[in-house]
């Protein structure tokens, strides 16, 4: 997935941009989602990124995330989500891959936190299945789905490869997940696609564009991919007049750290 392609203007398109369309591409026929909604925006935002940045930046390429130690995962599980954000996110011009910008450490601390552990939700049922937009219905608060789904697309990959994901070549890597994506990995209690699509997928997006501060998008990597200047955006500026070009400041973005 490290290759690039050109696009219908013969630019060079890098492998993450290709995936992101892919995986809305795949993802597009199943009904309101969160994760497709998120999906879509960032295959829009992707699109435009190289012409968003100014980039003598190119040459400055983020240290890694700190280690911060897993609150969440296990050592399984730590291992297949790093497999997939950096298949979903691998290095290149823009970026470090996944592990490097902080995806994981993001995801494990929004699975370990209220979000993960239900607060706020409500679970007391029916878990009829209703209408495909209402979503998947399971007594399950985000960490054991979390949880359960991991275990089960480790199973269903060791089934058709004989290896765990971060075991395989990146063409069968890339085939597993789009299958998943697709809803065509399947488990007799547990719907696969919305686990990645509904679960995963947004956790993924939100850790590439999330303020650094909750432990994804470190050092503001996706923030200057994109010519976002951060939290100045918000309220001083007219995000319209800039549509297209770079916002003022966007080569050095400010975060709720910043401020503070």
């Amino acid at each position: 997935m490290n290759e690039k392609t050109a696009d219908s203007s013969g630019a060079p398109q890098p492998a993450r941009r290709r995936f992101f369309g892919q995986m809305v591409a795949v993802t597009s026929a199943v009904p309101l989602s969160q994760g497709l909604a998120g999906g879509a925006a960032l295959g829009a935002l992707n699109a435009d990124a190289q012409s968003l940045v100014q980039a003598p930046a190119a040459a400055a390429a983020p240290t890694a995330a700190p280690v911060l130690g897993y609150q969440c995962f296990s050592i399984d599980e730590s291992a297949l989500v790093e497999a997939m954000v950096n298949l979903m996110c691998p290095k290149d011009e823009f970026t470090p891959n996944g592990v490097d910008c902080g995806l994981s450490n993001y995801i494990d601390r929004q699975l370990a936190g209220d979000y993960g552990r239900g607060v706020g939700m409500y679970m007391q049922g029916p878990w009829a299945q209703g209408k495909p937009e209402l979503g998947y219905q399971l007594p399950l608060t985000p960490q054991e789905f979390f949880k359960a789904g991991a275990a089960a697309v480790e199973a269903a990959c060791k089934a058709k490869y004989g290896k765990n994901l971060e075991q395989l070549a990146a063409a069968d890597a890339n085939a597993f997940l789009t299958d998943l994506a697709g809803g065509k990995v399947t488990h007799p209690d547990l719907p696969l696609g919305d686990w990645f699509n509904h679960l995963f997928y947004p956790l993924f997006t939100q850790a590439c564009f999330a303020d650094p501060m909750y432990g994804g998008n470190f050092n503001k990597v996706f923030w200057k991919m994109l010519g976002y200047p951060g939290l100045p955006a918000l309220h001083a500026q007219d995000m319209v007049q800039f549509r297209g070009k770079p916002f003022p400041g966007a080569q050095s973005p400010k975060s709720i750290a910043d401020f503070s």
